[in-house]
C-alpha cells in the first residue's frame, strides 16, 4: 500500500507519495518533473508506480503550472524556455529541503521527468553531481537547437536561451555519463522529435561515454507516455537507486 499527500516544500505545493506508514522514514527518493501545460497531478501515475516499489516520490509544479497556474495559457505558451529555466533554478532549494527534513536515505536522490520534465532532469544531471541517477522520457538536452522549432521565443532568441546555455547537453557530456542515465522516446514523437534523444545517445557513444546509458525506443509512438515507458523507468530506478 502507498500514501499520497499534498505538502508544502520550499514555499510551494508538491505531490508527495511514499509506502504506507513511511512518510517520515528516510527513503530512496525520486524528484519527478511533469511536462509543459500539464501538472504534478496529471503525472501522478509516476508517483504511484514508484511508491509501490518502495520509493519516496516528490513532484513539484513547474512555474505557471498546476497550483501555480495564473490562467494565462496563451502567455504561458510564449514562456516555455523561461519556465524550463525556472525548474532548473528551483531545484537546489527543493533538494536542500528534502535533505534538511531527513527524507532521503543515505544520499539516494534521483531525478526524472517527461517532456519538459525530461529536459529538466537532463539539465539537473549535468550540473548537480549529488544526483545518483536520472531518467529522461521524451526529453532533450539540446535546448538552443530545439528552440528553433519548439516554442521559439517570439523575440530576443539569444537572450531568452542564454540562461540555459550552461545546462546544454553538449557542454555536459562527461557529467551525463558518470552516473546511470535512462532515455526513453517514442520514435514517432510529433512534439519533441525522437532524434533529440538519439542525438544524445550518439554523442555519448562517439566519446565512449555510454557505459552507464540505458535506452528504450518505441516504434510508432507519438508524444505520450506508454505502459512500457512507465515500467522501464520504474525498473531503471529500482536497479540504480
Amino acid at each position: 500500500m502507498i500514501e499520497i499527500t499534498t505538502d508544502r516544500l520550499c514555499e510551494g505545493e508538491v505531490l508527495h507519495a511514499f509506502p504506507a506508514g513511511q512518510r517520515y522514514t528516510p527513503l530512496p527518493t525520486v524528484l519527478f518533473y511533469h511536462g509543459f501545460a500539464s501538472s504534478k497531478t496529471v503525472y501522478s501515475y509516476f508517483a504511484v508506480a514508484l511508491a509501490q516499489v518502495g520509493f519516496r516520490v516528490v513532484m513539484p509544479d513547474a512555474p505557471e503550472h498546476g497550483a501555480r497556474f495564473n490562467g494565462d495559457a496563451a502567455g504561458r505558451s510564449q514562456r516555455f524556455w523561461p519556465i524550463l529555466h525556472g525548474n532548473l533554478a528551483e531545484y537546489p532549494a527543493l533538494r536542500d529541503a528534502l535533505f534538511a527534513a531527513n527524507l532521503v536515505e543515505e544520499g539516494r536522490l534521483a531525478v526524472g521527468g517527461a517532456s519538459m520534465g525530461g529536459m529538466t532532469a537532463l539539465g539537473i544531471m549535468g550540473r548537480h553531481a549529488e544526483v545518483r541517477c536520472v531518467a529522461s522520457l521524451m526529453g532533450s538536452g539540446y535546448y538552443s537547437s530545439l528552440a528553433k522549432t519548439l516554442f521559439p521565443p517570439p523575440e530576443a532568441f539569444d537572450s531568452v536561451l542564454a540562461p540555459l546555455a550552461p545546462y546544454e547537453a553538449g557542454r555536459q557530456l562527461e557529467n551525463l555519463a558518470d552516473r546511470p542515465l535512462f532515455l526513453w522516446h517514442g520514435e514517432a514523437d510529433d512534439v519533441v522529435p525522437a532524434v533529440e534523444s538519439f542525438r544524445l545517445q550518439h554523442a555519448l557513444a562517439r566519446e565512449e561515454l555510454n557505459k552507464n546509458l540505458t535506452c528504450v525506443w518505441e516504434a510508432g509512438v507519438k508524444h505520450r507516455i506508454t505502459p512500457l515507458a512507465l515500467e522501464s523507468a520504474t525498473r531503471f530506478f529500482t536497479a540504480h537507486l
